[in-house]
């Protein structure tokens, strides 16, 4: 009688498992969860650690070559924010290919526009929208908003008001072509300037490498956080920026469903 239960267990067993169930994963089938990068300076948090975070990603530039995009999928960056234009009249020389290579990776990304206020914020619209493809699959394209004290050609810091203007002028036009809402990055001490806690209605994208940033921004929401500007991530050469999503895993597939397709 024990035997024959024996028996009937196993089959049981048996029934409920499948090939997919015992067979290995592959390796892009696999996903890597709150990874903790090295840092070649290091911050010690005291709470709010970005490492309990479930997606990471990066952001790049021109300084940024030849990136190993499978490489740093693989080790856990599941994102990257791509330098496009800065100004009315400049365009990063490794936009395309860094737009092109993450494609090909399967890594969603957005393309950042770096602010320049020397010139008004509808020609730098123009030159963004002239210069980034209408991807449907891109996430939302990005404006950087930060003071740049050591610009060789611009160091105009304009009051408030006129800030928070041209934001409005850049963001409805770019958001009337590529049909997405836009992301804002900003700086501590650019938001406080600036009075960005009442320029809501916008998804931000937080800095702060020294501190959560319900520590640093009163509280103010964010979707992204960039915690580091001295990040180590396999297949990308030098310091590198890494930045979390404000979510668990299941919560970024939802917010990529509903912004890309």
């Amino acid at each position: 009688m024990r035997r024959l239960a024996a028996i009937l267990m196993l089959t049981l067993l048996g029934a409920c498992s499948t090939v997919d169930d015992l067979a290995p994963l592959s390796p892009s089938s696999q996903t890597v969860r709150a990874p903790k990068f090295d840092d070649s300076k290091p911050h010690e948090w005291d709470s709010g650690t970005p490492w309990n975070y479930a997606i990471h990603g990066t952001d790049v530039s021109k300084y940024q070559t030849s990136v190993d995009w499978p490489t740093a999928r693989a080790s856990g960056i599941s994102f990257a924010f791509i330098k496009a234009t800065e100004g009315g009249d400049r365009f990063d020389e490794y936009f395309n290919e860094h737009w092109a290579r993450t494609k090909a990776a399967g890594m969603p990304r957005a393309a950042y526009h770096f602010f320049y206020f020397c010139t008004p914020a509808e020609t730098q619209a123009r030159w963004f929208i002239a210069n980034v493809p209408r991807d449907p699959s891109a996430m939302p394209p990005v404006l950087d908003m930060e003071w740049n004290p050591k610009s060789p050609t611009c160091r105009l810091r304009p009051d408030p008001a006129t800030v928070r203007s041209e934001m409005t002028v850049f963001l409805e036009m770019v958001e009337r072509h590529y049909g997405k809402k836009p992301i804002i990055y900003t700086s501590l001490d650019f938001f406080d300037d600036n009075q960005l806690a009442t320029f809501r209605g916008y998804p931000y994208w937080l800095r702060s490498v020294a501190g959560h940033p319900r520590e640093k921004y009163g509280g103010h929401p964010f979707t992204f956080w960039q915690y580091t500007g001295t990040g180590i991530v396999p297949g990308m050469t030098g310091k590198s920026d890494i930045n979390v999503f404000n979510g668990s895993e299941a919560a970024w597939k939802k917010w990529l469903r509903q912004n890309t397709r």
